[in-house]
């Protein structure tokens, strides 16, 4: 890992404490620094490059929920095991697992015990999700995978482009797009569908 100057602040306590890093990857901290200080994000950074920190690191030093959008059960699963294992507080909402265990979660979440909460396009932008987190303080939203979003991607998913209503909906809340690959007309769809 290379890092940018020294490590101060609460990023990088973060980055410390719950991962045991002592640097940031190129470009993280740049783009975990945005979000945190409230600004909307578009990153393109290869598989690897470490872009799951970028969102993961202002979820624990915002103050609120942050609300992860992935369309992977198993990966949304994955990284919620990986954080519990660092003792941050996650959890997930997906049609994988059991009503109560939905239930608990949401719960969880809405008593302001969780940093960070997964959950598919179709979960969030039901109507009735939409008016649960509007009541609940929310540090940041983060769609995950966001060339699915734009029809000259490769992945496109229909349901992605429902996620243009959060910008309007949450207008005070920065929200962050992250994707391995994306050519320049994916990055302007997803800037004009998303942030």
């Amino acid at each position: 890992m290379s890092v940018a100057g020294t490590l101060a602040g609460p990023l990088a306590a973060a980055l410390r404490r719950h991962f045991g890093f002592t640097s940031f990857r190129c470009g993280q901290e740049q783009v975990a620094g945005a979000l945190s200080r409230g600004r909307d994000v578009l990153a393109v950074m290869p598989t690897g490059a470490g872009k799951s920190l970028c969102y993961q690191l202002p979820a624990l030093v915002r103050d609120g929920l942050a609300v992860v959008v992935s369309p992977l059960i198993a990966l949304m699963q994955d990284q919620v095991q990986r954080l519990q294992a660092n003792g941050i507080a996650a959890d997930t909402v997906n049609s994988n697992r059991p009503r109560e265990e939905n239930v608990a979660a949401w719960r969880a979440a809405a008593r302001g015990e969780l940093d960070l909460l997964y959950m598919s396009p179709e979960r969030l932008t039901d109507t009735r999700m939409l008016e649960a987190l509007a009541r609940l303080k929310l540090a940041l939203l983060v769609v995950d995978e966001a060339h699915c979003v734009s029809q000259w991607g490769h992945d496109f998913r229909p349901e992605y482009l429902a996620l243009a209503c959060l910008k309007e909906r949450f207008h005070d809340v920065p929200i962050g797009a992250f994707t391995a690959t994306a050519d320049g007309a994916t990055r302007a769809e997803i800037a004009r569908v998303l942030l």
